[in-house]
């Protein structure tokens, strides 16, 4: 009997929940042929059969989460031919119970936990040894501990009290079975933990300006007549690294643990993406290495991959800043949260023809849009938060200086 495992599907992966099963107890499978569906962090990945064999049980069912090692499920081989790292059960072991993938808690004498997650712990002021730990063999996460403030300040709200004599509310009360459910698994349960993980460990500020993005939208539509299509948002993120290269605190993350600020040397941009799934953020590595043109193809080919579902895990991943293209959806601003453990997040909103008073006092029509950035106020203060955002403006409203940038 073999073990099929979830396996670490991309390098950091410690965990995954389970979507869906494409194969049932009893049915007949081939070797490499998909059998389970895993949430990973950022995509889903399916796991293929090893071997040739019959599905003899299901462990564990749709909507758990798993750690990397868990057991998902047993086949009976047919022959010998399987993939390197699956196990077989040794007849002396085998059991019919299910895995408990956990070592109880009340096993363990002290409580197991990373010194980043105490520091979290002390840091609210919490007793870690209250905490209940869903991590391996009992281990107290940054999660548990975000959890456990957010309970102690739900229970210790003051209940509502009606005033005596006040007229009672008219409320309508429904029966359960009247209400209608979501799920919450998947992309939009991972995508919850990173933004409370985000919004408890990042002092957020958010810094608003304007850009006239006029001169760079005539320039678009002047390459779009000759033949050449870019989108605007290209424009905007080669800018962007260039802003970025002069200021580099705003391309870099926080290492707590070491008490420094690595500033990275390479630019990934990640690119905040609404599909039907739910947020994705596809990355663009080595921005500064690119074309104008490059960038729009790649822009192209990552959004298309985000909405079918296909991104691989290295395409969502070791991106050093993120922007957020909002505009089409009829934004006018926003305080965005920044994609952890990153130091800032720039949205781009709608442009719209605006009257603007001119450097002869004169009132023109012009293309402005609004730009909001969430930075990591433990890394940068406001007034770099500013010049960065000038220089960028800059570089936005001055497509010729941009270019001599590149040059």
């Amino acid at each position: 009997m073999l073990q099929v495992k979830f396996h670490d599907v991309g390098e950091g992966i410690t965990e995954g929940e389970v979507v869906d099963y494409l194969v049932e107890e009893g049915e007949r499978v081939s070797i490499d042929q998909p059998l389970v569906e895993v949430q990973t962090d950022k995509m889903v990945a399916q796991l293929p059969s090893p071997t040739t064999g019959t599905i003899k049980e299901i462990i564990v069912e749709v909507g758990e989460t798993v750690h990397v090692g868990t057991t998902l499920l047993h086949i009976e081989q047919e022959n010998k031919q399987k993939r390197e790292g699956v196990v077989e059960d040794p007849p002396e072991t085998r059991s019919p119970q299910r895995n408990v993938p956990y070592r109880s808690v009340n096993t363990i004498q002290r409580v197991l936990a990373t010194p980043y997650t105490r520091k979290i712990a002390r840091d609210h002021n919490v007793n870690i040894e209250k905490i209940t730990p869903t991590g391996p063999d009992g281990r107290v996460t940054e999660e548990d501990v975000y959890q456990h403030v957010k309970n102690k300040q739900l229970t210790t709200d003051e209940p509502y009290e009606q005033e005596v004599g006040s007229p009672s509310l008219n409320v309508a009360v429904h029966d359960e079975e009247e209400l209608e459910y979501i799920p919450f698994r998947g992309i939009r349960k991972q995508i919850a933990k990173n933004m409370v993980k985000s919004l408890f460990t990042i002092p957020h500020v958010t810094h608003f300006d304007d850009i006239d993005v006029t001169n760079v939208m005539n320039i678009r539509q002047q390459l779009k007549r000759d033949g050449t299509a870019i989108t605007v948002v290209a424009f905007f993120i080669k800018a962007l690294v260039v802003a970025l290269k002069d200021f580099p605190i705003f391309n870099a993350e926080l290492d707590e643990q070491n008490e420094r600020i690595i500033l990275k040397k390479d630019y990934h941009i990640g690119m905040a993406t609404d599909t039907e799934s739910g947020l994705l953020v596809p990355v663009i590595h080595n921005v500064d290495q690119k074309s104008i043109i490059e960038l729009h193809r790649n822009m192209k080919r990552l959004i298309k991959k985000a909405n079918e579902g296909t991104l691989t895990y290295g395409e969502t991943r070791y991106s050093t800043c993120t922007v957020s293209n909002v505009g089409p959806l009829g934004s006018t601003g926003a305080t965005p949260i920044i994609h952890y453990p990153e130091t800032a997040l720039i949205a781009f909103h709608q442009a719209k023809k605006t009257p603007v008073v001119n450097e002869k006092d004169e009132i023109v029509i012009r293309q402005m849009m609004p730009l909001s950035m969430s930075f990591d106020h433990r890394v940068a203060d406001g007034a770099t938060a500013i010049q960065f955002t000038n220089r960028l403006k800059r570089l936005i409203e001055h497509p010729g200086q941009l270019l001599v940038e590149l040059i």
